[in-house]
């Protein structure tokens, strides 16, 4: 009887950080309210803490499955066979298909990752500063193999992922292309800007 109860609450809890998540987007983390999440989950204010503790437990919960999965990407794809322009295609592709998918997500551990506590904020700061840098090194061994431009890697980190957010005006428009011709527009134009 345990298992099927916390089974409701975990969903009941899911359903939560996914309202919140549109929640902090559009009013932002800080101006969003207890009550305005309660009000969109449809629950009284009070019952939402049979659930969560507080909406930092609902922030962490977002900024850490986005890393998480990010992070889970990018060891596969590293440890596969594939040439580094390959690889880097790949994880192209994953980014812009997380920022199409789990859109809600992506946005608040992208702009609203400045509101986690301490220890979550070094923690998450942590995990990105390292992910940027492992793109980094697989551009690195890119050039030694002759597969890539020489070009300053971090530069190229930095261009990688603010193209691919701007994937949030697609979000904002009437999204009248495809996303998969944006997909493919975009890791056509990232991967022939790299290629030697």
């Amino acid at each position: 009887m345990a298992k099927i109860r916390s089974k409701k609450n975990s969903s009941k809890k899911d359903t939560i950080i996914e309202k919140a998540s549109k929640l902090f987007r559009e009013k932002g983390f800080g101006a969003a309210s207890m009550r305005d999440l309660a009000e969109n989950v449809g629950v009284e204010a009070a019952s939402l803490y049979n659930h969560i503790q507080s909406k930092s437990e609902i922030l962490q919960a977002i900024c850490f499955k986005v890393a998480n999965d990010f992070l889970s990407h990018l060891e596969a794809v590293q440890t596969s066979t594939e040439p580094g322009l390959k690889k880097l295609e790949l994880i192209i592709r994953f980014h812009i298909r997380m920022m199409m998918d789990q859109y809600e997500f992506v946005y608040i551990s992208d702009h609203e990752w400045r509101h986690l506590p301490e220890p979550y904020l070094s923690n998450f700061l942590n995990q990105r500063r390292n992910y940027r840098r492992s793109l980094a090194d697989l551009i690195v061994r890119g050039i030694e193999r002759g597969e890539m431009k020489p070009i300053e890697p971090y530069v190229a980190v930095l261009t990688m992922l603010s193209a691919i957010s701007g994937i949030e005006s697609w979000h904002r428009s009437r999204k009248t292309i495809p996303q998969d011709v944006v997909e493919d527009n975009m890791v056509k134009y990232l991967i022939e800007g790299l290629k030697k």
